[in-house]
């Protein structure tokens, strides 16, 4: 049962589109991956479980909706079509958007100016397949926090700027309704690999928000880390309440990013991972960072990881020490999400968090069991089994993925989105 203000993990559910067509650049997963044959059906069913095993951990729990994909009016933007260039066509296929850690920054009505919650879009501008995501996104983030005396919802920030989301994004607080410190990490180089989350767009953000400038700070990601490919802040750090989880070369002035956040946040507790225990190209093949780390209800905090994670031996060497010492993080749940982790993305890119009284949201987009059974069953019903990339920019495939997503839609009374 929930009451007033708690957080709510609204994860991506995977859309009927997926596949891999290695479409984004400093993600080495993604790469990696490009040709193989996808399972959108095993994907969507993967997230919809480890949703369930946060609501059956006492959690809050919310979802969004895949966007209309292929996108045939992006083609058409372009001057193309479903027979033009195949990078094109993928990109308009790409089920991205499963990433809600990307879809929007959000900060908390306990930290904003006029006490309401405020959600800003990311433009997502560096990655083709990606910048074309947020006018849906700011659609559906209008129905699911419809009521503007809780919400405020932002365009997003002028693409001379990159903006990536909450991937980018952490909040230190005493308890999650509690006033806040956002930290905003920004890149500026990542070597052969581009840094996606510009300095004047996360600035932009906190201005739009009217966080107070004390309670906002701004770090520098780690250039090696980005090069050897964190694309996003959340594969090398994640925070929750007052605590920090993070790799030892996730920022460019480690000492400096604990002492700039303990200067506003004097509770902060840092949860350090040293590179002579998970080395940082271990740290991002196995995404231990790219974890939800959750405040459970009945006070401890647990660690949601990747099984790539788990079936690491120096990563879970790491995690059995720290369990058995006396830190903040008392447990570790492995939770299987191979489908997109073979894209790239693992438990805390699948979600966005949203700190506030799911009695003030739209109820079609709040998890329960009962619903939760509902849309498994039109997800094995009617997403596709495998996807070749071949078969990207079939007119039948097409056809399938569009009615795929229409049946969910229908099922969850959320034709609006269509």
């Amino acid at each position: 049962m929930y009451f007033m203000i708690c957080e709510i993990n609204f994860d991506g559910i995977v859309g009927p589109s997926h596949n891999y067509a290695g479409l984004s650049l400093g993600n080495l997963a993604a790469t990696k991956n490009a040709g193989e044959v996808s399972y959108p059906r095993a994907a969507a069913l993967q997230g919809l479980e480890k949703m369930r095993s946060n609501l059956g951990l006492g959690l809050a729990q919310g979802f969004l909706l895949p966007l209309p994909r292929p996108n045939t009016g992006w083609l058409a933007a372009m001057g193309a079509d479903d027979t033009m260039d195949s990078r094109l066509v993928a990109a308009a296929w790409s089920a991205s958007s499963m990433w809600t850690a990307n879809a929007a920054t959000v900060s908390p009505a306990a930290d904003t100016a006029d006490g309401r919650c405020h959600l800003t879009p990311a433009n997502l501008i560096t990655m083709p397949h990606r910048g074309m995501e947020w006018p849906d996104t700011m659609h559906q983030l209008g129905v699911a926090f419809a009521d503007e005396a809780h919400f405020a919802i932002h365009p997003p920030v002028p693409g001379s700027f990159g903006d990536e989301g909450a991937a980018n994004h952490m909040r230190f607080c005493a308890g999650h309704g509690a006033a806040g410190v956002e930290v905003f990490v920004y890149g500026k180089s990542g070597g052969p690999f581009p840094a996606r989350q510009h300095e004047q767009a996360s600035r932009a953000v906190a201005r739009l928000h009217g966080l107070d400038p004390a309670r906002a700070l701004f770090v520098e990601q780690n250039p090696a880390a980005i090069a050897a490919g964190a694309f996003h802040n959340d594969v090398v750090a994640v925070a929750n309440e007052r605590v920090l989880f993070t790799h030892a070369e996730a920022f460019a002035d480690q000492r400096g990013t604990y002492a700039t956040i303990r200067a506003a946040f004097p509770e902060l507790e840092v949860v350090e991972v040293p590179s002579s225990a998970v080395s940082l190209d271990q740290a991002i093949r196995t995404y231990l960072f790219n974890a939800q780390l959750l405040s459970l209800p009945d006070g401890e905090m647990a660690l949601v990881v990747p099984l790539e994670s788990w079936e690491s031996s120096a990563v879970r060497n790491w995690l059995e020490t720290m369990l058995a010492g006396n830190g903040p993080i008392r447990r570790v749940i492995p939770v299987d999400v191979r489908q997109s982790m073979a894209n790239g993305g693992g438990p805390a890119c699948l979600r966005l968090r949203v700190v506030a009284d799911p009695a003030t949201i739209d109820p079609r987009f709040i998890l329960s069991e009962t619903k939760a059974e509902r849309m498994e069953r039109v997800i094995a019903a009617h997403w596709p089994e495998e996807i070749h990339t071949r078969d990207i920019g079939d007119e039948a495939l097409a056809r399938r993925v569009v009615s795929a997503r229409a049946a969910l839609l229908e099922e969850l009374d959320l034709a609006i989105l269509t």
